[in-house]
């Protein structure tokens, strides 16, 4: 599968809400960083992020309106849909995927602003 490919299965994929399938597509030593926090590193630690997040607010609508593929670099831009609290996120995100020869993700950076997160405490 080419890298574009990987990125559009594994996006969609997260509307299922099911870590140990989301897992399968990083490479043991991934990086998994949402730029306004820390990155989460190694396949373990992202799997925890991953069940904690899908544990919270369920399924997550990955909407692609644009998606570009150079070599190994897949780079989308998206609205993200979930809810928190019975409120629906829409949540307008940048992602940068660098894909293995062998089909893995190692490294996923998500550029977004956390404004429409942090409103609800508002």
């Amino acid at each position: 599968m080419n890298p574009e490919s990987v990125v559009t299965e594994f996006c969609a994929l997260w509307a299922q809400a099911d870590p140990d399938a989301i897992i399968e597509y990083f490479a043991e030593d991934a990086v998994y960083h949402n730029i306004p926090m820390e990155p989460v590193v190694g396949k373990a630690a992202i799997k925890d992020f991953i069940t904690g997040f899908v544990g919270s607010f369920g399924g997550i609508e990955f909407n692609v309106h644009h998606q570009v593929a150079n070599g190994s670099i897949v780079m989308n831009e998206r609205t993200d849909v979930f809810a928190i609290n019975g409120k629906q996120i829409d949540l307008p995100v940048v992602g940068v995927f660098e894909i293995a020869p062998d089909g893995k993700i190692v490294a996923w950076r998500d550029y977004f602003d956390m404004t429409p997160l942090t409103a609800l405490g508002s």
